[in-house]
């Protein structure tokens, strides 16, 4: 042991009552686990106390500055306040196999199968006799003539088709047409140009009706006229044969074993299932953390937690900018539930909530 656990109450003790004043401690399992932890310190410190005070080797001033150096917190700077705090336990989730029920055997007994059975037994025996077999018709149909083919003359008329033909009407002529312009004079002494037009012929066109086919008279043939008629006749004449009776059988039920009794015996494998488990990785420590408190907070920081807590769920009760016994229950549920160092309000948490100083 050495003098580092002797003044780590002082140290504790010192920055608690420094930084959180006016903070309500409300009486949580992390802060329990802090005193039964601070409890057991004070008690070594009482036995190292009385060792220290029998052993004069070297000078306790010397061992307890130099040990009292090492419990500050390192890298500290002016103005900002710092606390121990619970590093929660981390864990990782392992599947175990686990046995729901052993290995187990069932007996089983099949009973005896039977069947009934269908027996013929013989009545009367077979026997022929002779049997009657009446004629048979079937339908037939035939065409019947009802009126024979003839002929009639028939008038047809005359066949015209339409023509069409070009007739003259004015033949072609040349006529003399005074010049159109100065252009069809030879100059400008002469006197007026005539020219000698020619005409074409003027033709109408006319139709008219050419006679293709004269009237004249046709020999047309009727076809003969039939009638489909239906009648029955013999298909196959009445007959006897020889018929054989067959023999008669009663039928009678009978029971029979198929299969004698059995014994089966099965055997139930054992059932596992793979469950979670929780396996801790590393154990709770405490740990130097930088914290809120007087030196560096205000009244709208606290507020400003307030509504972050509330906006996650975790209601403060009052944001008033006071961290009272509410705020401070709000913030350990927090920590604890986002495996946060809990204990005091440390730097950390007021990052992961989002509030800035």
């Amino acid at each position: 042991m050495t003098l580092n656990r002797l003044i780590l109450p002082a140290v504790i003790a010192a920055l608690a009552t420094g930084c959180a004043s006016n903070q309500t401690i409300q009486e949580t399992r992390e802060y329990q686990t802090l005193q039964s932890q601070q409890q057991q310190l004070e008690q070594e410190n009482q036995q190292l106390r009385a060792a220290l005070s029998s052993n004069d080797q070297q000078p306790a001033s010397t061992d307890s500055s130099s040990s009292g150096a090492q419990l500050l917190p390192p890298n500290a700077l002016p103005g900002h306040c710092y606390a121990r705090v619970v590093i929660p336990e981390t864990y990782k989730t392992e599947m175990q196999r686990v046995m729901v029920s052993q290995e187990d055997s069932k007996i089983s007994t099949t009973p005896a199968r039977y069947e009934t059975v269908q027996e013929k037994i013989l009545v009367s025996e077979a026997y022929e006799k002779l049997k009657v077999i009446p004629a048979t018709y079937k339908t037939v149909t035939e065409e019947v003539l009802v009126k024979g083919a003839t002929t009639k003359l028939i008038t047809k008329p005359a066949e015209y088709k339409t023509v069409t033909e070009q007739v003259l009407v004015k033949p072609a002529y040349t006529t003399w047409k005074k010049g159109r312009g100065p252009i069809e004079k030879l100059d400008h002494s002469t006197g007026e140009i005539m020219c000698l037009v020619e005409v074409p012929a003027e033709y109408k066109t006319i139709s008219r009706k050419e006679l293709v086919k004269p009237e004249r008279t046709e020999e047309v043939k009727i076809p003969a006229v039939y009638k489909t008629v239906t009648k029955k006749v013999v298909d196959k004449p009445a007959r006897t044969e020889k018929v054989t009776v067959p023999a008669v059988y009663s039928t009678v039920e009978v029971v029979k074993q198929v299969e004698p009794p059995k014994e089966k015996k099965t055997v139930i494998p054992a059932v596992y299932k793979d469950v979670p488990k929780q396996v801790k990785v590393t154990d709770a420590d405490m740990e130097w953390r930088e914290i809120l408190c007087e030196t560096n907070t205000t009244q709208d920081v606290v507020r400003r937690l307030q509504k972050a807590l509330a906006a996650k769920g975790y209601d403060p009760v009052w944001i008033d900018g006071v961290y009272g016994s509410k705020t401070r229950a709000a913030v350990i549920a927090y920590q604890k539930d986002n495996d946060l160092a809990s204990g005091q309000l440390t730097m950390q948490t007021l990052d992961h909530l989002g509030v800035k100083l």
